[in-house]
């Protein structure tokens, strides 16, 4: 114990053994959801179940969070991030056309990069060439886009053949209770998630999901057929054995297997697309997982009042290599880019002060691990209430960008709307660096522009004329 103490330096950040502990549960609670949440997104793909999925999002928190712990000593905890599992789902594979196999492809090179760009130095030049507006308003347009899925997948927005969307109808005239109650549920869901959050409540999220996994049986009672075979009530157990079985033939190691094959993509859309798809792709993977990890570095370490006194999160370099390893082996494992979890702030505001609370973490990760045949009872209409309130989370960047400046407000709305509205997160960024450049340009400011940023808009434009 003596040695975990001194490894951990707890006696130096004045914190102790069972603070951490319950830091590293805390910080569990407030973000476990993610392991349902993902493992759902995943299963609509239809070339990997639910359980595969489960495990290779609990195997790849353990590792990116023992990674964080062990190499910067700090209380945060990893896995597949919210919004780049969003992306690589329905924009890579849905919406351009790419194989699950394919796709984990790009989020390796995303990995490989962040690992160069950390270990070179070359991170802050990247960051540096992506106007600060467009990093300011990312992370509210991913926050739309995955509500509006949400919103989607419950079924409160619907499509219509002359505005393309609309409001679900509730009309209990017209509308069976069957078809109402999983909308009533996921709003009810989101209100009380709101109400916990409101509360202080550690592990909102995941008492939301649990709370409304409950009533969604209770509510089953009063539908017709739900309990009956192949109804939306019925429950199939299996051994947790079943799912690592899933994850070895499904996912573990499939990026090897299949993921380097692109000929049937090259043979439909052409070499060309291929290539600046592919460039475009990865680098909006790579930028997002950038400015998420390092968002959450910053915010969560400045909660914590663990900044140094300069104002930096200590071991940043080694924080953002261990995020970058982990996206790597996340790769390999079968899920999307993992990245630090902006939840550890709730671990951090329950004592956690060091690399020993994300230990504990990644140990719950692990247990959890063999409980997915019960995580597969929890409903999607329930855990789409959880994308919403993520989404919710996202938003909260906007405060800080000057709605009042033209030159910024246009390239922040439109990386934030295109989002949503086209369905694809790098047609969001698309949009706020090109209409930044253009906008500089044309106003006379064409010095305020970084060289890089105008070589990821160049991507972008050739991107958005010679492949859509």
């Amino acid at each position: 114990m003596e040695k975990i103490k001194k490894f951990f330096k707890l006696e130096e950040k004045g914190t102790d053994v069972k603070t951490e502990f319950v830091a590293g549960l805390t910080t569990f609670c407030a973000m476990v959801y993610i392991l349902m949440v993902n493992a759902e997104m995943f299963a609509g793909l239809e070339v990997v179940s639910y359980g595969a999925i489960y495990i290779a999002t609990a195997i790849s928190a353990v590792i990116g969070t023992v990674l964080i712990g062990l190499l910067a000593n700090l209380p945060l905890a990893q896995a597949s991030g919210m919004g780049l599992n969003a992306f690589f789902v329905y924009t890579i594979c849905f919406e351009f056309g790419f194989s699950y196999a394919n796709a984990l492809v790009m989020v390796l090179i995303d990995g490989v990069v962040f690992i160069v760009l950390t270990a070179t130095g070359l991170r802050k030049k990247i960051f540096d060439a992506i106007p600060e507006v467009v990093r300011k308003a990312i992370p509210a347009g991913i926050g739309l886009f995955i509500a509006f899925i949400g919103l989607q997948k419950t079924g409160i927005v619907v499509n219509d053949n002359s505005t393309f969307v609309k409001l679900a109808s509730v009309n209990v005239l017209n509308e069976s209770w069957g078809s109402i109650m999983p909308i009533i549920l996921t709003l009810l869901v989101l209100f009380a998630i709101a109400v916990m959050a409101h509360k202080k409540m550690k592990g909102a999220v995941l008492w939301g999901i649990l709370g409304g996994t409950l009533l969604y049986y209770l509510l089953g009672l009063t539908v017709s057929g739900f309990y009956d075979v192949g109804g939306a009530g019925s429950i199939t157990w299996s051994s947790p054995f079943d799912a690592f079985g899933d994850f070895g033939t499904q996912a573990f190691g499939k990026i090897f297997t299949d993921g380097f094959n692109f000929g049937a993509y090259i043979d439909k859309n052409g070499a060309g697309n291929f290539i600046l798809i592919l460039v475009t792709s990865a680098f909006a993977f790579c930028m997002v997982d950038v400015f998420d990890t390092m968002g959450t570095l910053y915010g969560a370490c400045a909660r914590g009042k663990m900044l140094t006194a300069d104002g930096e999160v200590p071991n940043m370099n080694k924080a953002m290599l261990a995020d970058a390893i982990a996206t790597t082996t996340g790769a390999i494992c079968g899920t999307s880019t993992v990245t630090t979890y902006v939840e550890s702030s709730a671990g951090i505001a329950a004592g956690g002060r060091t690399g020993l609370s994300s230990m504990f973490t990644a140990l719950f990760f692990f247990i959890a691990m063999f409980l997915s045949p019960i995580a597969q009872i929890i409903p999607g209409v329930v855990t789409n209430a959880a994308l919403i309130y993520v989404g919710v989370l996202m938003m909260a960047g906007v405060k800080d960008i000057d709605w009042t400046s033209i030159d910024v407000a246009v390239p922040a709305f439109l990386t934030i709307a295109m989002m949503p509205f086209t369905y694809n997160i790098s047609y969001g960024i698309a949009f706020g660096m090109t209409s930044y450049a253009i906008i500089k340009l044309c106003t006379g400011k064409a010095k305020e522009i970084n060289v890089g940023t105008y070589i990821i808009a160049l991507l972008f434009i050739a991107m958005l004329l010679f492949t859509h």
